[in-house]
């Protein structure tokens, strides 16, 4: 069985491989173990927004308790793949919650700045660190910043110099990617790499976003869907009921993955 370090090590060498790491994000156990069973995944991340809906939280309001129960199930059902889990903010102590996720056997997180200041963003990355030190799991932190999806009406200039300062910061802090959410262009993309670092940026996939293999072009080293893999999925749901209602049948097609 891989040990826990082992797979924090493993999720490190895919972020620095030249492929781009897809990762297809999940909300609980089935979709853990839908998306685990294919030949192509190499680690899950889960999706904070999408773990809340399940439960009825808005994004952000859930409660530590019941994420980390949710994250537990999911590392149970998917074996020896890496899990990378969201962690909002750190809720309100990123160490500690950070030592309780890897005891529930997550080897890396998302932990999202807000724009605090500088400063106290980098010291909740090297509490992240410090925290996996001390449990022995080489911990691998994707250091959001919200550089992009909190600028409000400045400038894209200004939120440009902002990831990329922050960026450095985190990293220079033991974080092991920065994630930059936000539908980045080419443009953008190819400036916040020269900035941060090749190999160096996470990304997010959403409507208007660059796909996958333009991104992994541009040095990009991982990308995940976040809330929208389970909107496909609600769609589809809402999609089939309005059909039977209709008088439809289930599909033939239809796969037991349940």
């Amino acid at each position: 069985m891989t040990t826990q370090a082992e797979k924090a090590q493993t999720l490190a060498r895919l972020h620095a491989a030249p492929e781009i790491l897809r990762l297809v994000n999940v909300w609980d156990a089935v979709s853990a173990r839908t998306i685990a069973a294919l030949p192509e995944t190499r680690a899950i991340a889960t999706a904070g927004h999408s773990i809340a809906a399940t439960f009825g939280y808005p994004d952000g309001g859930i409660p530590l308790e019941t994420t980390l129960d949710m994250v537990g199930r999911i590392v149970e059902a998917v074996g020896d793949l890496p899990v990378s889990t969201d962690l909002d903010a750190g809720y309100g102590d990123p160490g500690e919650t950070v030592r309780r996720a890897i005891g529930k056997g997550v080897v890396g997180a998302n932990v999202e700045d807000r724009l605090v200041p500088l400063d106290e963003a980098a010291a909740t990355v090297e509490a992240i660190i410090a925290a996996g030190e001390a449990e022995g799991v080489p911990f691998v932190l994707n250091a959001r910043t919200d550089a992009f999806v909190r600028a409000g009406k400045r400038p894209i200039e200004e939120s440009i110099a902002d990831a990329i300062e922050r960026g450095r910061a985190y990293l220079a802090a033991g974080a092991d990617l920065v994630f930059v959410p936000g539908i980045l262009n080419a443009d953008v993309t190819r400036r916040l790499v020269e900035g941060i670092g090749e190999r160096k940026i996470s990304v997010i996939g959403v409507p208007g976003a660059l796909p996958a293999g333009e991104y992994e072009a541009l040095g990009v080293a991982r990308i995940s869907y976040g809330p929208t893999t389970q909107r496909v999925a609600l769609t589809a749901l809402q999609d089939l009921a309005a059909d039977l209602y209709a008088d439809g049948v289930i599909p033939a097609s239809t796969r037991a993955l349940n």
